[in-house]
């Protein structure tokens, strides 16, 4: 942020209080409101310019205290007792800002740290993977952190190419952990499993081993093999949407919804994968719920993803330049709903076969 826009805040309290006193007349003295300004100037300056902002205070009470007639001998203890309390507080707030300066250092490097091992973990995928192009918005709403509980991963294997897209319980590291338990049993799965039943059954038992009780993740798994069709396999997740190339939305509902990942004990039989038509010229969407629980600015209404999504990425299956423009065309509107900002973790995944 430029330094006008940060020092803004604490000129505007220097020419209110001066203001005030002006307009209330010689009779009533609030020179020594000008101690509100160091206090200001803290939030948003560094120490130094604190101090060059500050310094304009003190010739501001001064010429208050003339204004008032404050600085005669009998009066002029008034004017001592403003200027004093009005440096020392500035000195402190120059302190203050200072450890401000200092943490929000520290969280800039923590946060750093964050997303490399975010995107160490993730592995994030290229544009073309296989037969596959593939376009992605990811953003991450963690408190202390980037690190999200969104995860994906595309794979080309001897099985064909294969899609995982989840979202862990939580947030921050005890989501990351959770994440990298379900990715690297996708990672390994995917290569040895010829169905995706036996891929999902396998990082099933990764994630009641390793992850405690009551952590979930709902995910859902897309196989590509010929071209035409696919094979999907859901876990609790949000359905994926299919648009065809006149621009119209398919919502794909599970025939047989199962539970999310960790909460296999919990309910007896098997999981079942359907296969769905998919076209040269269909786009598949996926995402997380931080997308469609997404808030408006105003109504409070969520982002009715399945009615927009149509318009805004018809035609995308053409190019790869395509489908980058339309998944941006998503968040855009995604963020317009929500008057730009997310309060969760968001993953948009488009997908389109280049064969």
């Amino acid at each position: 942020m430029p330094f006008w826009r940060r020092a803004t805040p604490a000129l505007v309290a220097v020419l209110l209080v001066a203001l005030a006193d002006f307009l209330t007349g010689k009779d009533r003295y609030l020179a020594p409101l000008m101690t509100v300004v160091p206090a200001i100037a803290a939030l948003t300056l560094k120490p130094g310019e604190l101090l060059g902002i500050c310094s304009l205070g003190i010739f501001a009470v001064y010429g208050l205290s003339v204004y008032d007639g404050v600085d005669n001998i009998n009066d002029e203890r008034f004017l001592y007792g403003a200027i004093v309390s009005y440096v020392v507080l500035t000195l402190f707030s120059a302190w203050v800002a200072r450890i401000r300066m200092r943490r929000a250092a520290a969280f800039a490097a923590v946060s750093s740290v964050a997303e490399a091992a975010q995107r160490a973990l993730l592995r994030l995928p290229g544009p073309v993977v296989g037969p596959l192009r593939l376009a992605v918005r990811y953003v991450s709403a963690a408190d202390a952190s980037r690190i999200g509980g969104d995860l994906y991963s595309v794979l080309e294997t001897p099985h064909g190419t294969r899609v995982a897209v989840g979202d862990v319980r939580g947030k921050g590291l005890a989501a990351v952990q959770t994440a990298a338990v379900v990715l690297g049993a996708f990672r390994e799965a995917a290569y040895d499993e010829a169905g995706l039943r036996g891929v999902a059954a396998r990082i099933e038992a990764s994630v009641e081993r390793h992850v405690p009780d009551g952590e979930f993740t709902t995910a859902l798994f897309a196989e590509f093999r010929a071209p035409g069709e696919i094979e999907l396999l859901q876990y609790g997740h949000v359905p994926p949407i299919r648009v065809d190339g006149d621009g119209r939305a398919h919502v794909l509902d599970a025939p047989d919804p199962w539970v999310p990942l960790g909460l296999g004990r919990l309910t007896v039989g098997e999981p079942s994968s359907w296969g769905q038509p998919f076209g040269a010229d269909d786009v598949l969407v996926l995402c997380t719920d931080g997308v469609i629980e997404a808030r408006h600015r105003k109504s409070g209404e969520f982002y009715p993803l399945a009615e927009r999504v149509g318009p805004l990425v018809r035609g995308a299956a053409r190019s790869a330049g395509e489908l980058e423009t339309a998944v941006g065309r998503v968040y855009a509107d995604l963020l317009a709903h929500t008057g730009g900002a997310l309060k969760d973790d968001a993953l948009l995944l488009l997908i389109t076969r280049s064969d």
